[in-house]
Order: structure tokens, then sequence, then C-alpha cells
């Protein structure tokens, strides 16, 4: 530890910590000496070392399991893959694609659904071409892993062509919003994505129970029928401690000449 650094002790201690977290050297899982250890090996004030700790706690890199101790956060992320929700997949009929999907890999999937009528955000309205005072229908998910919630996934539609569909029932629907639009006639053919990054607002941290600190992902989907018609926005936010977003990209070759 370089007591002649610019930087206070704390961050110093801290720096130390999250140098040995991402060599390795401190796997996940594994506890942090005490707060007496790091004062006596620091030779710092109790304030120094929880100063140190609570910046590693508002980092993600660090829990506090009281009074157990503190460990070093293990991090098992999700993988958000938004090409692949038009694709075909051997779902069952008991689980709806998030269900399945991550069932399949060995973890406990699950989902508090909400559903409601409301007037859009202007967002929301601009992107469904929606005129002043056009209502949507709203599913809103928030969706675990383990039991910690991972990420929110929120769909609006337009309510003259869902009002009566299992789109308004607060309930897992297997085969998926997007084929019950389909069945009544607005099949999406084609979707455009918009990814933002940004610090999550007091909404989200409340449902997601975020840490202080943890930017978000805010991935916006507006899918378009044959016609051109917008027929639903789907928002999701993905903290940025448990995602990794992963999109693939094919080259299209063009055609040899003869």
């Amino acid at each position: 530890m370089n007591r002649l650094a610019r930087d206070p002790m704390y961050q110093q201690i801290a720096d130390e910590i999250r140098r040995q977290i991402v060599a390795g050297d401190l796997e996940p899982g594994a506890k942090l000496p005490t707060e007496a250890e790091m004062r006596s090996d620091y030779d710092v004030s109790r304030e120094t070392v929880r100063k140190a700790l609570n910046l590693l706690v508002n980092e993600g890199l660090v829990v506090s399991a009281r009074p157990q101790g503190h460990f070093v956060r293990r991090r098992q992320p999700m993988i958000f893959r938004p090409q692949a929700e038009f694709r075909k997949r051997p779902y069952t009929p008991e689980m709806d694609a998030f269900a399945t999907e991550h069932s399949a890999e060995g973890r406990e999937p699950r989902q508090v659904i909400e559903v409601g009528i409301i007037e859009p955000p202007a967002g929301v309205a601009k992107r469904l071409q929606l005129k002043a005072g056009d209502l949507v229908a709203v599913r809103k998910r928030v969706r675990y892993l383990d039991g910690e919630p991972f990420n929110i996934n929120d769909s609006y539609f337009p309510l003259d062509i869902v009002r009566d569909s299992e789109i308004m029932r607060p309930e897992d629907i297997k085969r998926g919003g997007n084929e019950v639009l389909a069945e009544l006639g607005y099949r999406q053919v084609r979707a455009l994505d918009e990814l933002y990054v940004r610090m999550p607002q007091p909404e989200e941290v409340k449902r997601l129970e975020l840490p202080p600190g943890t930017p978000v992902g805010y991935h916006i989907t507006t899918g378009f029928t044959e016609e051109g018609r917008p027929v639903r926005v789907a928002t999701t936010v993905l903290p940025g401690d448990r995602h990794v977003i992963s999109y693939e990209r094919r080259l299209e070759m063009p055609n040899e000449e003869a």
C-alpha cells in the first residue's frame, strides 16, 4: 500500500481489494478480512475501513452479510439476446420463453405480472403513432432468477386491438404475446431496436432493488406489421451488474457475377 499516493486511504484499500478480485486472488464467495483485521493490516480507523467496504459494495463487487461479514459477490449474469425474440423455439406448454430458456440453464425463473389500461408515456404514444386520448394496455413484468429481480420488461399495446384478448390477463402467456397479436391479425414482421445506457429512475430502483450507483441498459423494441403499423412497444430495463447483452449479426455476401 503506497501511503504517499494522492488518493485517500479508503480509496487505496478499495483499489487493493478490487485488484485482488479482478485478478482472481479473491474468488466469488470468498470472505474478506474482518473490519478489525483490516484496521490492523492497514493501520487505519474503523471509519476508513467502512468507507472502503461501502465503496466496493456500491460498485457491486462485494456484498454485506452481517453479522457474518463481507463477501466477494457471486456473479451469474443473464445473457440478453434481443434478436432471439421472434425465433421459433420449442417452448413447453407449461412455461413461456423466459421460464423455458433459464430453467434449461439450471436456474429458477419466475416473473411478477401486472396488467393495466393507461394513458401511454409520450415516448410510447409516439412510437405507436397514437392520437391524443388513445389508451394502451400495458403488461408490466419483473423477472426474477434464483430469487433476485433481474430485469423489468413492460409491453404496451394499442387498446383497441387487444381489449378482449389474453394480453389483458395478469398471467403467463405460454406461447407469448407476439403470437397472440398474430392470431388477432397483427403479426409482426420487423422490429426496431433502440438501446440506451443511463442511470435508473426511482421506480426502477425500487422494482429491481438496485444498489446505489448501478447503471442500466434501456432497450426499446417497436414491432411492426406487414402494413407498417406499430402494434407493440416493449421496454426492458437491464441492470448493468446482472446482464450481458449479446447481438448476433450475419454478413450478407454480395451476389457473385457469373
